[in-house]
């Protein structure tokens, strides 16, 4: 999280601020008005663990949520926690939860028009394309999405 820096690409219409951050070798971005905090995950007073993809529950200033480790869902688990292991605790519309990264690298600016499909990924509602800031690629994601549960279709559950 040091060395945070703020990106800006002119103010065009429809812009809006994405955090980005690294994931599997990859650099993501979601909506800078969805994180209510960033901590590194030593800062965080946890008091259970789970399974592989919800690391546990913890608490900041209060508000006790789940943490999971995008690392998990996105590929295979590091062997250990490195000291830039970072939290992003989101602030969605109906939770506040932690999700654990690589790291966070900074804050950019992009417009809808910098946003662009990505080839292949029509039925994934929550990759909204991919931006492109300063030569970097950016997966941009729809986090309110990504972190929604849902559940099985009933014909489903009864099929296996």
């Amino acid at each position: 999280m040091s060395g945070l820096t703020m990106h800006t690409q002119g103010a065009a219409a429809g812009a809006g601020q994405y955090l980005v951050f690294r994931l599997g070798g990859l650099d993501y971005a979601l909506d800078f008005a969805k994180v209510k905090e960033l901590r590194p995950l030593q800062a965080l007073e946890r008091f259970a663990s789970a399974g592989e993809i919800v690391a546990g529950v913890a608490v900041s200033h209060g508000v006790i949520m789940p943490i999971v480790d995008m690392r998990v869902a996105f590929g295979p688990r590091p062997p250990q926690h490195d000291p830039r292991t970072d939290v992003i605790i989101l602030q969605l519309s109906d939770a506040v939860v932690g999700i654990v990264v690589d790291g966070i690298t900074d804050v950019v600016t992009l417009s809808l028009e910098q946003v662009q499909p990505i080839a292949g990924a029509a039925g994934v509602d929550y990759l909204l394309g991919r931006g492109e800031v300063d030569g970097r690629r950016l997966i941009v994601v729809d986090i309110e999405k990504l972190m929604s549960v849902r559940k099985a279709p009933v014909g489903v559950r009864q099929a296996a």
